[in-house]
């Protein structure tokens, strides 16, 4: 009897031990943290009450913005259909996604080659070329809009989408110098060992450097990709005809210059414009979150 006495005793013992330690908070701790997730909740109200309004403004018929209920009171397909049939919304879309994946693989490219001669390669002029290139990046693009037109204009090229697409290219101090912090983390033994064994400067940047740069080459890729997308001062100085238009400036046509009358087709090309920047953001959310982080630790 006492062996199974003591046989119980110590079983319970040991569920007492496994159980998850609790810790009775104080009350100002509890009014603290309760506090800071209302406000938290608030905020994401306060952040998702917009996109709740162009959802429901898209699927309004009435192609009104705002309504006296969070639901509109005939649901309908009728501003995507107008999208698709009495615009060129599916050539914006070709042309956006032309030039953003063209920009987008342009700008690691170049990026990644100069940020590399910045961390890696001895040069004149090494030390204040990236802090020359981020103060130049610092004035607004659209100081130099004149100077663009009036350059473009001159030799012909008003309305080339691949002119565009060129300017767009010309590559991002900023991105140059976030790219070059990355390449710093990277551990020098790296390439030492592989200079010993005889590898060229070429062969130590695409299999050594690029490989282990994979999550920052996402997010250079995928913020340029975003950034093109909502692009328009400089798509609206060079692009003029509506089969070269982009997106974001084929859609500001449905309110420029009649506010609030074509409310319900420009929510639903918003709509459907923001659906795979959205569906693409969550699939490559892992490099973005171990690229912003920090480079390889060694």
């Amino acid at each position: 009897m006492s062996a199974n006495v003591s046989k119980a005793g110590s079983a319970d013992s040991l569920q007492s031990r496994m159980r998850p330690f609790r810790r009775t908070l104080p009350r100002y701790e509890l009014v603290g943290l309760w506090g800071s997730r209302v406000f938290i909740w608030c905020v994401i109200l306060v952040v998702l009450a917009p996109i709740w309004f162009v959802i429901e403004a898209a699927f309004n018929p009435s192609n009104a913005y705002f309504s006296l209920g969070l639901f509109p009171s005939h649901p309908s397909f009728a501003n995507f259909t107008y999208l698709f049939q009495q615009t060129n919304f599916g050539v914006w879309v070709r042309n956006s996604a032309v030039v953003g994946l063209t920009v987008g693989i342009g700008q690691v490219a170049v990026t990644s080659l100069a940020s590399f001669a910045f961390s890696r390669l001895r040069f004149w002029g090494r030390k204040y070329g990236l802090m020359v290139l981020i103060i130049l990046q610092m004035f607004p693009n659209f100081l130099a809009l004149a100077a663009i037109y009036t350059a473009l204009a001159k030799l012909n090229l008003i309305n080339q989408l691949w002119v565009y697409i060129l300017i767009l290219m010309g590559g991002s101090a900023f991105n140059i110098w976030l790219l070059k912090r990355f390449f710093d983390s990277i551990p020098r033994e790296l390439d030492e060992a592989a200079f010993v064994d005889g590898a060229t400067v070429w062969q130590r940047f695409t299999r050594i450097i690029l490989p282990l740069s994979t999550p920052m080459l996402v997010v250079i890729f995928i913020f340029t990709l975003i950034g093109t997308f909502s692009e328009y001062v400089l798509a609206g100085t060079i692009l003029e005809t509506p089969n070269n238009y982009t997106l974001a400036l084929g859609m500001y046509g449905f309110i420029s210059g009649q506010f609030g009358q074509n409310w319900g087709y420009f929510a639903a090309g918003a709509l459907l414009a923001a659906l795979p920047l959205a569906v693409t953001f969550g699939l490559v959310q892992r490099f973005i979150a171990s690229g912003l982080m920090g480079g390889v630790k060694g």
